[in-house]
C-alpha cells in the first residue's frame, strides 16, 4: 500500500511539472539554443533559454515514444516543442536503449522534419507572421533538426561498429542481427538526408532575426554530413544514392547558408585522414561548382592544397595520396575550371613528393585533351597550351620513375585524343624513343604504348620508309629552290623616290637656273633662238598647263635641265592663270626652283605624270600573276616541309622498331608482351619494315612463360589467321597471301616456329581449312600464276597442315611427285627440297606413333623420283642440290622399307655417273683440238664439284644409316619385343597367374632384369653392326673412306674449297659410326681444325667435333684444349661457331668446366657484338649451376693476368666486372677474398698485383669479407706502394663506409689510415705497436738497414717477414723472382690450377696455400728438400 501511495504522489508531481512546462511552452517565452555538447541542455542557461526538464529513463522511453507518436498525429510537427525531452532522452541513453527505440525515434523525427518542410512554405510567404509564431516555428525547426542530426550521427557510429564486428570471414557469412541492422540503416539514412534537403531548400532564413542563420545550426547539419562521409564504404557503388544526397545537401548549405569557407577547410581536413574520400570530394566539388554555380570552391580548395609545403607533405599521414587522387579526378571532371588554379599547383612540380608531381601532370594532361585543343584557340589559350606542353616534356626526364611513366601515359592519352599539335610530334616522339632505354620497367612499357599511339594516329604516311622518301624529298626541294630563284629573278628594280632624285639634281639645276636668268649678249640670243626652234614641236604638243608640267618633269628626269627651265619660264606667259606657275609672276632663281620642285616631286603622286615618267602603263594582270606565283611557291614550301616531317617521323619509327625488336627477348614478361603488341600495331598499319619484328617474335612460341607464348599466338592469329573478305574464298586467298609473304626469305628456324601456329590453326576446326588447302594446291600446281617463291611457300604450308591432318599430303602424294620431283626437278631444286620437307610431315618421326611404323615400299614412285633426282644432280653444278639431297636422304630413311638397300644402289649409280663423266671429259681432252689450258681447268673444276657432291652424299648416307639403326631399328625391336611379351602373357593360363601373384616380388625383379638384359642385348646388337658391318669390305660405304682420308690429309693437292669442305664434313660423319673409326681419324680432324685455310672448314670441324664429343666423350676428352683454342680464331664466324658449340657442351655437362673457360671470358669484349652476347649468355646460364663461376674465378684471374697474354687492364676490368656480378653469396665473397689475397704471394709482376687488387675491389664486400681482408694484411701490405694496388683497395673502404654502423665505420677508417700510411711512407717506415715491439727486440744496426731508402724501380722489395726473428733466412728469396739454379733451369711460371704442373712450379695447390699471415717459409723448406 505504501509503494502505491508513493507512486501516486510521484505521478502527481510529474503531471504538475509537465503541465507547468506545457503552459510555459504554450506562451513561448523561451528560445532554443543549439548546444555545444549534449549535456549543456540539462544545465541552467541564460534568460529565456530552453532547458531539458525531464530526462526519461530507458525503461519509460517506449511509453514516451508512443506519446510522441500520438502527439505527432494529433498536433503535427510542432509537437516537437512538447516532446523534445523524449528525443533528448533517447540520445542521452543511446548506449543502453534498444535499437528498436532508436529506430522509432528516428522515424518520428524524419516525419517531424518532413512535416515542417511541408508546412513552412505557406507560413514563410505570409506577410502577417507574428514574432510569437516565428519564434515557435524557429524553435521547432532547430529542435527537430538538432535531434535528427545527432541521432543520425549516433546510429552511423553504431552501424560502423557493427560492420567491423560482423565483417565477413573466410566463409563469407555475416552476423544476422548486424547484417539486418546495417541494411536497414542504409535505407533509413537516405530518408534522413532527403528530409533535410527538402527542408533546407526552403528560404528559412526569414525565421531568424535579420535573416542571419546562426552558425551553430549550419554546423549541426554539416557535422552530420561529414560524419556520414567518414564511413569507409561511402565510396562503394551500393552507397551512391547516399553519397549524392550528402553532396547535394552540402551544396545547398554552401550556396544558401554561406558554408563555402567551412566546406573548403573541411575538405582538406578529411582528405588528410580519409583516403577513400578523394573520389567523393572530387565529385562533390565538381557538382558544387557546376550545378550550384559556386566556382570559387575550386579556387579555395586548390589554394589550400597549393600552400602545403614539401616538408608537410613528406610527413606520414599527410594525405598526399588523397590530395593527388583528388586533383587527378577533379581535373578529369572539370578541366576547364581547373585552368585558373593551375598556377597554384605548379609549385608542387618542384617539390619532393612524386605523387603530387604525377597529379599535377595528369591535371595538365586532362586540360590539354579536353580544353586547350583544336585550331580555334585564342592567343592566350595557345600560350597556356604551349606552357603546359613544355612542363610535361620537362617531366619526361623526372628523377622518379613513376612520374616518367605517368607522364608518358598522359602523352599517350593526348595522342590518342589527337590533341598534340603537329609541330610537337617530332620532338615528343624523339623523347619517347629515348625513354625506351629507361631503367624503369613501367616507363619502358609506357614508352612503347606511346609509340604505338603515335603510329596509330600519325598524320604522316608511315607506310613509306625513310629510304623511299629520300628521292621525293630531294626532287621537291630542288623544284622549290628553282621556283624561288626564278621568282627572285623577276623581282622589280628598286624605285628611287622623287625627293631623293631632286636632292641629287638640285645643285646642278640651281646653276642652270642662275645661268638662264642672267642677261645675255646678242650672239647668245641667236643661239638660243636656234635651240628653241629645234624644240618647237615638243613645246607645241603641250596644249595645257598639266601637259607642260609633265614635259618639264620628263626633262628633269633625263637631265635636260636647260630645256626644263626654259619651258617653265615660257609656261608662265602661256598659262598666266595656272596655279602651278603662279609663283613665277616674280621671276627669281628661288621662285623658279620652287616651281620646278613642285612639278618634279608632285609628279610621283600624280597618276598621269607617273604614268609618263615610267614610260609604261600600269599592269594589273602581271600583279595577279605575281600573286599566283607567290601562292605556288608557298604551296611548294609546305610540300617540302611535309616531306621533311614525314622523313623525320619515318626515321624515328624505324629507330623505335629496331630498339623494341631487341626487347622481345628480355626477361621481364610484361615488357615482352608490350613489345609484341607494338609489333602487331605497326604491322596492322602497314609500317615499312614492320615484318622484321613480327618474324623476330615468332620463336617466342617456344617460351616457357605461358603469358608470352599466348601473346605471340594471339598476335599471329590476329595478323594472319583472321582474314577479312566478302566470302570464304576471298578470306582464304587473303590468309594464304599473308602467310606466304611471311615465309618468303624466312629462315629455317622461322619456318619451324611458324609450324606451331599454322598447325594449331589447321587443328582448330576452322571453316576456312578446306578452302585454304584448295588454294594452296592451286598455287603449288601452277593453276594460278604465281612466283616461284610463293609456290615454295605454298608447299611448305601444305606440310604444316599435314602435321595436323596426314591425308592433306598423303592423298596427293602423286601430285607432289609429278610436279616437284618429276622431269623438271633439276630446274628447281629448291622447290624439290621444300616438297621433300612437306612429304616428311607424314612420317612417324613427326607423330611418334606407338603402332607399326608407317613406311612405303621400295618401288614406290616417290623413291624412284628421289634417287633419279639425286643421282642426276651429282654430276650437275647446282648450288641448291646439296640441301635437296640432305632432305631427300633423310626422307628415304624415314619413309622407305629397307632404306639401306635403296641408298646402296643410289651410291653405286651416282659413282658410276661420275666415272662416266670423268671418262667423257678425258676423251674430250685427248682431242688435239681441245687441249687448251682453259678447257682443262674448267673440266677439273667440274670434276672437283661433282666429286665434292658425291662425297657429301656418302657422308649423309653414313650419318642417316647410323641414325636409322639407333632410332628406327632399335625402336622397332623394342616394339616387337613388347608385342611378343603381351602375346605370351595372354597365352598363359590362370594357374600361371596364381603362381605369379604368389611370387610377385620375385617375378617383378626377374622381369626387370630380363627387360634390362633384353634392352642391353638390342643396344649391343646395334653397336656391333656399326662397329663391324657398316664399314665392312662388302659394304659400299667402306669404299669411300680412304678417299675421304686422302682428300682431307692432302690439302695442297685437293685445294678446291667445295671439295675440301665436303670431304671434311663427310669424314666427320663417318667418324660417328664407330669408336675405332673415330680414334683412327681424330688426329687428322684436329689437324684440319687448326690448319685449314678456309673458315667454313674450320667452323664445320668445330660443329663435327662437338657432335663427336657427345657421342664418344672419352676419345675426345684429351683434345678439349684444342677445341677451346678456336675461341681465339681470327675469323668471327669460327669464333661464333666455337662459342656456340662449347656453350652447349658445357651446359649439358658433356665437357668438364675447367680453367679454359677463361677463353670464353675473353669473348665478353669481342669486337663482334653478337659473339660478345653469346659469351654473356654462356656465363648467364653457367651462373645457374651451383658455384660454377665461383670455383672458376681464381683460375680465370690467373690466366687473364698472365703477362704472356698481354691483355690490357681496361679489358681485364670489363671482364672481371661482369664475372664478379654473379658472386652474390656472402660466404663465396669471403672465400674469394682470402683466395685472391693469397695469390698476391705467388704473383711476381706489378701488373698481376694490380689485377688482383682490382678484382678485390669488384667484390660486393660485407663485414665478413672485410674481416678476412684485414686478416690477410701480410699478403698484400708490401705491395701497397704501387698506386694500382692502393687505389682499388682504397675504393673498397669507400664502399664499405656507405650506410655502415658507427662501430664498423671506425674499423674501416682505421684500416684506411693504415693503407694510406703504408702507401705514402712504405711498409718499413710505418710506426705501429707491433713494429715498435719488434724494433726494440732487434739491434739498432738492423733498424738502420731497414730504414735505408732503396730505388723505387727494379729493387728487390723487402718483405714484412724479414723483421721477425722466427723467419727463415730464405724468406727473402721466397717473395722474389726465383733465382736460377745451377743444376736445373726453372720453367716459366704459369698461373693455372687445372692442369698437372711440375713440382718446380711456384703455384701451390689449394691444400698447400697458407692460411695464416706468416711469411712463406714453406717454400724455402721445399727448396731445401729438393736440393
Amino acid at each position: 500500500m505504501k509503494s502505491r501511495a508513493e507512486q501516486a504522489s510521484r505521478q502527481l508531481l510529474a503531471d504538475i511539472v509537465t503541465n507547468s512546462t506545457a503552459s510555459n511552452r504554450a506562451g513561448m517565452s523561451w528560445d532554443f539554443f543549439l548546444p555545444v555538447c549534449l549535456g549543456d541542455l540539462v544545465k541552467t542557461g541564460g534568460i529565456n533559454q530552453y532547458v531539458v526538464q525531464d530526462v526519461v529513463s530507458p525503461k519509460q522511453l517506449p511509453s514516451s515514444i508512443n506519446k510522441f507518436k500520438a502527439a505527432l498525429r494529433s498536433q503535427g510537427p510542432l509537437c516537437i516543442l512538447e516532446h523534445f525531452d523524449t528525443g533528448y532522452s533517447v540520445l542521452q541513453h543511446c548506449n543502453s536503449v534498444e535499437l528498436g527505440v532508436k529506430e522509432d525515434t528516428l522515424e518520428i523525427l524524419i516525419q517531424v522534419v518532413s512535416g515542417l518542410a511541408g508546412s513552412l512554405p505557406a507560413v514563410l510567404i505570409t506577410a502577417s507572421l507574428t514574432a510569437e509564431e516565428r519564434k515557435e516555428k524557429l524553435n521547432a525547426l532547430k529542435m527537430s533538426v538538432f535531434l535528427l542530426c545527432k541521432l543520425t550521427e549516433t546510429l552511423e557510429c553504431y552501424s560502423c561498429r557493427q560492420s567491423f564486428v560482423t565483417a565477413p570471414g573466410k566463409g563469407g557469412k555475416k552476423g544476422k542481427a548486424g547484417g539486418e541492422g546495417l541494411l536497414q540503416w542504409d535505407s533509413e539514412r537516405e530518408k534522413v538526408l532527403q528530409a533535410l534537403i527538402q527542408l533546407l531548400q526552403l528560404d528559412i532564413r526569414s525565421l531568424w532575426n535579420l535573416s542571419l542563420v546562426e552558425e551553430e545550426f549550419i554546423s549541426c547539419v554539416t557535422c552530420c554530413c561529414y560524419k556520414l562521409l567518414e564511413n569507409p564504404t561511402i565510396s562503394h557503388v551500393k552507397n551512391k544514392p547516399t553519397r549524392e544526397s550528402i553532396i547535394h545537401l552540402l551544396g545547398v548549405l554552401i550556396k544558401k547558408y554561406n558554408h563555402l569557407l567551412g566546406a573548403s577547410v573541411k575538405v582538406i581536413q578529411l582528405l588528410q585522414h580519409f583516403e577513400h574520400l578523394a573520389s567523393v570530394f572530387a565529385q562533390a566539388v565538381s557538382v558544387w561548382s557546376t550545378e550550384y554555380g559556386v566556382r570559387t570552391i575550386i579556387g579555395e580548395v586548390i589554394r589550400e592544397i597549393g600552400q602545403k609545403s614539401g616538408e608537410e607533405l613528406a610527413r606520414e599521414g599527410s594525405g598526399v595520396k588523397a590530395f593527388a587522387s583528388f586533383l587527378s579526378e577533379l581535373g578529369a571532371l572539370v578541366p576547364d575550371l581547373m585552368i585558373p588554379t593551375i598556377s597554384l599547383l605548379i609549385t608542387h612540380l618542384e617539390g619532393e613528393s612524386h605523387t603530387m608531381r604525377v597529379a599535377v601532370c595528369e591535371v595538365l594532361g586532362e586540360t590539354l585533351v579536353r580544353v586547350l585543343c583544336g585550331d580555334s584557340l585564342d592567343e592566350s589559350s595557345k600560350a597556356d597550351r604551349d606552357r603546359f606542353f613544355d612542363t610535361l616534356q620537362e617531366h619526361l626526364h623526372d628523377t622518379h620513375s613513376h612520374v616518367r611513366a605517368r607522364v608518358l601515359q598522359v602523352y599517350t592519352r593526348i595522342v590518342n585524343s589527337k590533341a598534340l599539335p603537329l609541330c610537337r610530334y617530332s620532338e615528343v616522339m624523339e623523347l619517347a624513343v629515348g625513354r625506351l632505354m629507361d631503367k624503369s620497367i613501367n616507363a619502358v612499357k609506357s614508352a612503347i604504348q606511346l609509340l604505338a599511339a603515335f603510329i596509330a594516329h600519325n598524320p604522316y604516311s608511315c607506310k613509306l620508309s625513310s629510304a623511299d622518301l629520300k628521292k621525293p624529298l630531294e626532287k621537291e626541294t630542288t623544284k622549290f629552290r628553282e621556283m624561288k630563284e626564278k621568282l627572285e629573278g623577276k623581282a622589280p628594280v628598286a624605285v628611287i623616290k622623287a625627293s631623293e632624285l631632286w636632292a641629287a639634281m638640285e645643285p646642278e639645276l640651281l646653276i642652270t637656273v642662275s645661268t638662264e636668268l642672267e642677261p645675255q649678249s646678242d650672239t647668245e640670243k641667236v643661239q638660243q633662238e636656234e635651240e628653241d626652234g629645234g624644240e618647237a614641236e615638243e613645246e607645241k604638243e603641250a596644249e595645257d598647263d598639266r601637259a607642260t608640267a609633265v614635259m618639264i618633269a620628263q626633262y628633269l628626269r633625263v637631265n635636260k635641265y636647260r630645256n626644263a627651265v626654259r619651258l617653265c619660264v615660257k609656261a608662265h606667259s602661256c598659262f598666266p592663270e595656272s596655279e602651278m606657275f603662279a609663283s613665277l609672276s616674280t621671276l627669281t632663281p628661288e621662285t623658279l626652283m620652287e616651281t620646278l620642285a613642285l612639278i618634279f616631286k608632285g609628279s610621283d603622286d600624280d597618276d598621269d605624270a607617273a604614268e609618263l615618267s615610267q614610260n609604261m602603263p600600269p599592269t594589273p594582270q602581271k600583279e595577279g600573276e605575281k600573286e599566283g606565283e607567290d601562292g605556288e611557291l608557298k604551296k611548294q614550301e609546305m610540300l617540302v616541309q611535309y616531306l621533311k616531317d614525314t622523313e623525320t617521323f619515318a626515321l624515328q619509327v624505324e629507330r623505335a622498331i629496331s630498339v623494341i625488336n631487341t626487347m622481345l627477348y628480355l626477361k621481364t614478361a610484361s615488357v615482352v608482351q608490350e613489345a609484341v603488341q607494338f609489333c602487331v600495331t605497326v604491322c596492322e598499319f602497314g609500317v615499312a619494315n614492320s615484318v622484321s619484328g613480327v618474324r623476330k617474335m615468332l620463336p617466342l612460341v617456344w617460351s616457357t612463360d605461358t603469358a608470352i607464348k599466348d601473346a605471340v599466338v594471339q598476335a599471329y592469329r590476329r595478323l594472319f589467321l583472321n582474314p577479312q573478305g566478302d566470302n570464304v574464298r576471298m578470306k582464304a586467298q587473303t590468309l594464304v597471301d599473308s602467310l606466304s609473304e611471311l615465309m618468303v626469305d624466312a629462315s629455317l628456324g622461322t619456318i619451324q616456329c611458324l609450324e606451331e601456329i599454322v598447325q594449331e590453326f589447321f587443328g582448330s576446326g576452322s571453316n576456312l581449312q578446306s578452302t585454304v588447302v584448295q588454294v594452296l594446291w592451286e598455287r603449288f600446281t601452277g593453276k594460278r600464276e604465281t612466283s616461284g617463291l610463293h609456290r615454295r611457300a605454298a608447299v611448305l604450308l601444305l606440310g604444316m597442315a599435314a602435321r595436323a591432318e596426314r591425308e592433306v599430303v598423303l592423298s596427293n602424294l602423286d601430285t607432289l611427285c609429278s610436279v616437284a620431283l618429276g622431269e623438271k626437278v633439276t630446274e628447281d631444286f629448291l622447290l624439290a627440297r621444300d616438297s621433300v620437307i612437306t612429304i616428311g610431315s607424314i612420317t612417324d618421326h613427326v607423330r611418334q606413333s606407338k603402332g607399326a611404323p608407317f613406311r612405303l615400299p621400295q618401288d614406290h614412285q616417290l623413291f624412284s623420283c628421289l634417287t633419279q633426282a639425286i643421282a642426276d644432280g651429282v654430276v650437275m653444278k647446282d648450288p641448291y642440290w646439296q640441301s635437296f639431297m640432305e632432305q631427300a636422304v633423310r626422307l628415304i630413311y624415314f619413309l622407305a622399307e629397307s632404306p639401306d638397300q635403296l641408298c646402296s644402289r643410289l651410291l653405286q649409280r651416282s659413282a658410276r655417273l661420275l666415272l662416266d663423266q670423268i671418262a667423257e671429259g678425258g676423251e674430250v681432252n685427248k682431242d688435239p683440238d681441245q687441249t687448251q689450258d682453259g678447257s682443262q681447268e674448267s673440266s677439273e673444276q667440274v670434276n672437283c664439284v661433282c666429286l665434292a657432291q658425291l662425297l657429301a652424299l656418302c657422308g649423309c648416307v653414313a650419318f642417316w644409316q647410323v641414325s636409322h639403326l639407333e632410332r628406327s631399328v632399335s625402336a622397332e625391336l623394342r616394339r616387337r619385343r613388347g608385342e611378343t611379351e603381351e602375346r605370351e602373357e595372354k597365352e598363359k593360363g590362370p594357374s600361371s597367374k596364381a603362381k605369379q601373384a604368389a611370387n610377385e616380388s620375385a617375378m617383378e625383379e626377374e622381369l626387370g632384369l630380363m627387360g634390362a638384359s633384353a634392352e642391353d642385348t638390342e643396344a649391343e646388337l646395334i653397336r656391333k653392326i656399326c662397329e663391324t658391318e657398316l664399314l665392312a669390305e662388302e659394304n659400299l660405304l667402306c669404299a669411300f673412306l680412304p678417299l675421304l682420308v686422302k682428300v682431307c690429309s692432302s690439302p695442297g693437292r685437293y685445294s678446291h674449297p667445295q671439295l675440301t669442305t665436303a670431304a671434311c664434313l663427310a669424314l666427320s660423319q663417318y667418324m660417328m659410326i664407330s669408336p675405332s673409326v673415330c680414334e683412327e681419324n681424330i688426329r687428322l680432324m684436329f689437324t684440319v681444325l687448326e690448319r685449314a685455310s678456309l673458315p667454313v672448314v674450320r667452323a664445320n670441324a668445330v660443329i663435327a667435333l662437338g657432335d663427336l664429343t657427345v657421342r664418344f666423350p672419352n676419345i675426345l676428352e684429351p683434345w678439349t684444349q684444342n677445341l677451346y683454342a678456336r675461341l681465339s680464331d681470327e675469323i668471327p664466324s669460327v669464333r661464333q661457331t666455337a662459342v656456340t658449340v662449347l656453350t652447349q657442351l658445357v651446359l649439358k655437362d658433356v665437357l668438364k668446366v675447367k680453367g679454359q673457360v677463361s677463353e670464353v671470358a675473353v669473348l665478353l669484349i669481342d669486337p663482334e657484338p653478337h659473339i660478345a652476347s653469346l659469351a654473356l649468355n654462356f656465363f648467364n646460364e653457367l651462373a645457374t649451376k651451383d658455384n660454377a663461376i665461383y670455383n672458376l674465378l681464381p683460375d680465370i684471374i690467373s690466366r687473364l693476368s698472365d703477362p704472356e697474354r698481354g691483355m690490357s687492364s681496361d679489358d681485364f676490368n670489363i671482364i672481371m666486372k661482369q664475372l664478379f656480378s654473379y658472386i652474390t653469396k656472402e660466404r663465396q665473397t669471403e672465400s674469394l677474398v682470402e683466395k685472391m689475397c693469397q695469390r698476391f704471394r705467388t704473383a711476381k709482376t706489378e701488373r698481376q698485383w694490380c689485377d688482383l687488387a682490382m678484382s678485390l675491389s669488384l667484390l660486393s664486400m660485407c663485414e665478413r669479407g672485410f674481416k678476412r681482408l684485414q686478416e690477410c694484411w701480410e699478403c698484400y701490405s708490401d705491395k701497397l706502394t704501387e698506386p694500382g694496388v692502393y687505389q682499388p683497395l682504397l675504393s673498397i673502404t669507400a664502399k664499405l663506409r656507405r650506410g655502415a654502423k658507427p662501430q664498423f665505420k671506425a674499423q674501416v677508417d682505421e684500416f684506411e689510415k693504415r693503407l694510406t700510411a703504408v702507401h705514402t711512407r712504405g711498409l718499413e717506415n710505418v710506426e705501429s705497436p707491433e713494429m715498435d715491439e719488434e724494433t726494440q727486440k732487434e739491434g739498432p744496426s738492423e733498424k738502420t738497414v731497414m730504414r735505408t731508402p732503396l730505388p723505387a724501380r727494379g729493387r728487390q722489395r723487402t718483405k714484412r717477414g724479414q723483421t721477425k726473428p722466427s723467419t727463415s733466412s730464405h724468406g727473402d728469396d721466397s717473395f722474389m723472382t726465383p733465382r736460377k739454379s745451377r743444376k736445373s733451369k726453372k720453367p716459366v711460371i704459369t698461373f693455372s690450377s687445372d692442369e698437372g704442373e711440375d713440382e718446380e712450379d711456384a703455384l701451390m695447390a689449394e691444400s698447400e696455400t697458407p692460411k695464416v699471415t706468416t711469411p712463406i717459409a714453406r717454400t724455402s723448406r721445399r727448396a731445401r728438400l729438393r736440393n
